[in-house]
């Protein structure tokens, strides 16, 4: 059985950093492109990067600079880090994982999706 499992998040004050990870059972991280989404109330599910299974890293436009998205295979877990964060990079972020595509960007891409967790910042 698949399992997501995301934590790091919190309340940040604007211009600081967060790192969130996700950690993967089932769905070995090292066969599979893990990516990163967030949402707001509302609004669309929105894609935040990913990583490829050797390390290769895809992310929105809007926010290469900002945030990283690493992984460590030997321990199954994904990591985001985020620096310089603003009040509307407040949300809730998904990590997911997609055993099908080797790029995926939108969220029908990914078959296995964490519980999500809250990500706020303040300004």
């Amino acid at each position: 059985q698949v399992r997501l499992v995301e934590s790091g998040g919190g309340l940040v004050q604007a211009g600081g950093s967060l790192r969130l990870s996700c950690a993967a059972s089932g769905l070995t991280s090292s066969t599979a492109v893990m990516g990163w989404f967030r949402q707001t109330p509302g609004k669309e599910r929105e894609f935040v990067g990913g990583i490829s299974w050797s390390g290769t890293t895809f992310y929105a436009d809007s926010l290469k600079g900002r945030f990283a998205i690493s992984r460590d295979n030997a321990k199954n877990t994904v990591y985001l880090q985020m620096n310089s964060l603003r009040p509307e990079d407040t949300a809730l972020y998904y990590c997911a994982g997609s055993s099908t595509y080797s790029r995926p960007t939108a969220r029908n891409m990914y078959n296995y999706w964490g519980q999500g967790i809250q990500v706020t910042v303040s300004s």
